[in-house]
């Protein structure tokens, strides 16, 4: 029996898919430093908001790197591994995580499945990636607006997802999930933590031929994601598989935003659970 490993992306909190574990797969979301929501959920973040004091508090993730977060999912490899195959989940940012564990632990992961995540090879970082002319129609930047303080101050980025400011939103639906409804965008986006690091992005997230290189690896495409656009995707699974010809990504396409709804996210547990017979 497999045991699914999930990475969660920027501002995510650990999760994994019940459904698979309905199926009858071992599940288990990796817990990521500073990632807690009992860390990063206070009294200024709750309806009537303290916004001074969100731009002033300091963050659990001030510091925090992407060895970090390496070190927690490496951690979770190797808790599970002695009970049967691994498949290691990344979801967006959560890419760069399990790129560089499985630089690490290769022996021990039987599958990487990137789930329109940043995968770096011939390019340093996600924000690299994100520089390219493939990037460059990723909404990402809709974000801004609802950052809240000052990153130099708190020591990392900070955006208040619990706004009800209506041009903030409409621009986070269109970057995240532009097929949702209102209630299926505010419920997303009440599980996301208001604060990430500010180092991540920019990291070393490149694959080690003779580690990383070696390990199968899917990667599923959203072909309606705004956030890593499909050019961004396809560029990164080409220049994975040019580093290396021998041990290639198969692929599998959803027509899907960068957050799927409950009912796209149904065909993405479908893949998965074909992954493991």
């Amino acid at each position: 029996m497999a045991t699914y490993v999930f990475v969660t992306g920027a501002n995510g909190v650990a999760a994994a898919d019940p459904e698979l574990t309905l199926r009858g797969h071992r599940t288990v979301g990796v817990s990521l430093p500073g990632h807690g929501p009992e860390e990063q959920f206070h009294r200024a973040y709750q309806a009537p908001q303290d916004l001074a004091e969100l731009a002033t508090r300091p963050s659990p993730m001030a510091g925090v790197t992407l060895d970090d977060y390496v070190e927690a999912t490496v951690d979770a490899v190797r808790r599970v591994s002695g009970h049967g195959p691994v498949i290691l989940v990344g979801g967006s940012l959560g890419g760069a995580t399990i790129t560089k564990a499985a630089d690490v632990v290769p022996d021990l992961i039987d599958l990487l499945v990137y789930d329109t995540a940043f995968c770096c090879t011939r390019l340093r970082s996600p924000n690299d990636y994100l520089s390219t002319p493939e990037g460059k129609e990723s909404l990402a930047a809709n974000v801004v607006a609802g950052i809240v303080a000052d990153p130099a101050v708190i020591g990392a980025l900070r955006v208040n997802w619990r706004t009800n400011d209506g041009e903030f939103l409409r621009a986070v639906k269109a970057a995240f999930m532009a097929e949702a409804s209102e209630g299926e965008l505010l419920a997303m986006l009440n599980t996301l933590l208001p604060d990430e690091s500010l180092q991540v992005g920019s990291a070393d997230a490149r694959g080690h031929k003779e580690a990383w290189g070696r390990v199968p690896r899917v990667y599923i495409r959203h072909t309606r994601d705004r956030m890593i656009p499909l050019a961004l995707q396809d560029r990164m699974i080409k220049d994975a598989d040019a580093t290396t010809p021998d041990n290639t990504f198969k692929v599998f396409s959803v027509e899907a935003s960068h957050a799927p709804t409950a009912e796209t996210y149904r065909q993405i547990t479908e893949i998965l659970h074909k992954l493991a017979r």
